[in-house]
């Protein structure tokens, strides 16, 4: 698995809104964890309701800042832009993969 490649196809397709190819990326039982927003959201219906609230909501636009990954991880530092307050905000994901997807994901934000 080339995680450099899959991380920026990951950032673009989010950056489109497209969400039934942003849900591609996910396995289905993903466990995507934000404690910047105070929830763990489960499964494809959590990570909908994720990006629908947070990024399409705020029309956020990510950019990949750093990406550091070893087999099967993945950390990337961002810079996010959109609608909400900060108007601009740094964030962390941390990733695990598992059959060529992201099985888990802890995200926050940094100021």
């Amino acid at each position: 698995m080339d995680i450099a490649a899959f991380v920026n196809n990951w950032i673009a397709v989010g950056n489109s809104y497209d969400l039934k190819k942003y849900l591609g990326f996910f396995e289905e039982d993903v466990i995507f964890d934000d404690p910047s927003v105070g929830r763990v959201f489960h499964g494809h219906a959590g990570v909908t309701e994720y990006f629908n609230s947070y990024f399409i909501g705020y029309k956020t636009h990510t950019e990949l800042v750093k990406l550091e990954h070893t087999v099967g991880t993945a950390h990337l530092e961002v810079l996010f832009t959109g609608d909400f307050p900060e108007g601009k905000i740094g964030g962390t994901f941390d990733f695990t993969f598992r059959n060529g997807k992201i099985a888990t994901v802890k995200a926050d934000l940094i100021s």
